[in-house]
């Protein structure tokens, strides 16, 4: 059997820097207390596992048959490239629903930072695992909160919360009760004369966030044909109201996590609008010069960590599928200062509009190409 050294680990194709890990504390954690006694192949599930730490940990103790889910796609090709380097195989990379969950008697999750993915999540457990089903929910300490608690009461009844270590915390929850879905959620944004829905882990929820709202107010000078991408979609707004305001436009949303990439479908489905949606890491379903108009509202954060190596990374992947004098519009945080980055990565870059929070540019591509970010 395969050793596990979690050090090993990589991110990629995820963002990788020196105080950037594969791995924390509560992965090993979960890994030390839980054993394999009693489970047969196919009852045990990951959840959250954010590079593979704990799938691929499982595998190396014996463990068979693991159905895994993560959101996002940069973790299901990081957990691939681990699992060939490690030589360990025998999971199966799952969406967050009856195929991954059913029969399943422990389930191992790694707690998301929002309470209605946890929500989300939680009921999906309840739902359609074994009625005798286990849930192990490990964090690190600064990030929960008696609130997580409360939401995996709402499913089971029982939810017990362990001793600290190493600035981890493990919650316990047993006794399913399994409710309807009620994901994805529905609102109305009236100043879009748009319906959102939205799943758990989407990025906004039913709201249009505000750095979004600011972009919509500015934007202009849409190509009458060609291939428009919202990259980075979350629920599927910028992309539905460019798909209203220029029917001659391919409307492409597309995103690496997949509650956003079922929230866009949803949505686009809602409101009768012909948008195509793929989950992708970055660009990487676009070919070189392939795209005239990308829509980008980037995260600054990478799992808890702030850092602009993601907003760097999609602006560089943007700029490799923009053809010549292709744009990209982007919105960011202002305090951030990503137009140095923009000229350098992109091309010709103005600022079109700054509030108290946020700036949105338009940059033209008349740079080459800088390369692939897959």
């Amino acid at each position: 059997m395969p050793e596990l050294a979690l050090e090993q680990l990589r991110r990629w194709p995820d963002v990788e820097a020196p105080e950037l890990q594969a791995h924390d504390a509560t992965d090993a954690y979960l890994l030390d207390e839980t054993g394999l006694d009693g489970y047969g192949p196919d009852e045990i599930v990951v959840i959250g596992d954010r590079y593979g730490a704990l799938t691929l940990g499982l595998l190396a103790a014996g463990a068979t048959g693991v159905r895994t889910h993560q959101d996002g796609a940069s973790g299901e090709l990081a957990l691939a490239a681990n699992a060939e380097r490690a030589g360990l195989e025998g999971y199966a990379s799952l969406p967050l629903d009856e195929s991954l969950l059913q029969g399943a008697r422990l389930v191992l999750l790694q707690l998301p930072r929002g309470l209605d993915a946890l929500d989300e999540v939680a009921g999906a457990v309840a739902r359609w695992a074994h009625p005798s089903v286990r849930l192990v929910a490990g964090g690190r300490v600064k990030h929960m909160s008696l609130a997580q608690n409360e939401v995996l009461a709402r499913h089971f009844d029982s939810v017990e919360a362990g001793l600290a270590r190493q600035k981890s915390r493990l919650l316990r929850a047993s006794g399913p009760r399994p409710t309807a879905s009620a994901w994805p959620r529905r609102a109305r944004i009236a100043e879009l004369d748009l319906d959102v829905l939205a799943h758990g882990a989407a990025f906004g929820g039913t709201a249009l966030d505000p750095g979004s709202r600011l972009l919509l107010q500015h934007l202009d000078r849409l190509p009458a044909a060609g291939t428009a991408v919202d990259l980075g979609c979350g629920t599927g707004l910028l992309a539905a109201t460019l798909a209203r305001r220029a029917p001659g436009l391919r409307v492409v949303a597309t995103d690496q996590s997949a509650a956003a990439v079922a929230s866009a479908r949803a949505t686009a489905a809602a409101n009768g609008l012909d948008i195509e949606v793929v989950r992708a890491d970055a660009m990487s379903a676009f070919d070189d010069g392939a795209v005239d108009l990308v829509l980008l509202n980037p995260p600054f954060h990478i799992g808890a960590t702030v850092h602009a190596g993601i907003a760097r990374k999609l602006m560089a992947d943007a700029a490799r599928a923009l053809r010549p004098g292709g744009v990209l519009w982007t919105v960011w945080n202002s305090h951030l200062q990503y137009a140095p980055d923009l000229r350098r990565l992109v091309g010709s870059t103005e600022q079109v509009a700054r509030d108290r929070r946020f700036t949105v540019t338009r940059s033209v591509r008349t740079l080459p190409a800088s390369g692939s970010a897959r």
